[in-house]
């Protein structure tokens, strides 16, 4: 029962249960901005830049793949294809997340201020000082 007993007030804990709470928030937020990059953002980039899409870029490392294959079929295919463009897109990804992310720090750091400083109380000098005045009487 011991260790059933130490589990329970493991997991009872706030901060693991606020870290799991995190972990799911965090799964669903990246979902979100998955969507935002790949629906929103990606679709403005590509008209500015006359239709680039970062997903579809792909090189061919092996095998017989024709141009303009979309990169599915390529890789249905059998050809080994270095997909460069799903590693930009993750990483617009990441820099947009990112980007909220901080943002919202920074909107919960102006919302909420910082504590007030306890105020200082009498310095060693000071309490050694009365120590000796109440000692000399």
């Amino acid at each position: 029962m011991g260790m059933v007993s130490e589990f329970k007030e493991f997991i009872a804990k706030g901060n693991v249960l606020d870290l799991a709470v995190g972990v799911i928030i965090g799964a669903a937020f990246g979902k979100i901005v998955t969507s935002l990059t790949d629906d929103i953002i990606m679709p403005i980039i590509g008209r500015i830049f006359g239709g680039l899409d970062f997903s579809a870029k792909y090189i061919v490392l092996s095998g017989t793949v024709a141009d303009g294959t979309p990169l599915a079929e390529a890789r249905k295919a059998g050809a080994n294809v270095l997909a460069y463009g799903s590693f930009v897109t993750a990483i617009l990804n990441f820099l947009i997340m990112a980007w909220v992310i901080f943002m919202i720090v920074k909107a919960a750091n102006r919302a909420m201020p910082p504590a007030p400083a306890a105020p200082a109380g009498p310095s060693e000098v000071d309490l050694l000082t009365e120590i000796r005045d109440s000692l000399k009487k």
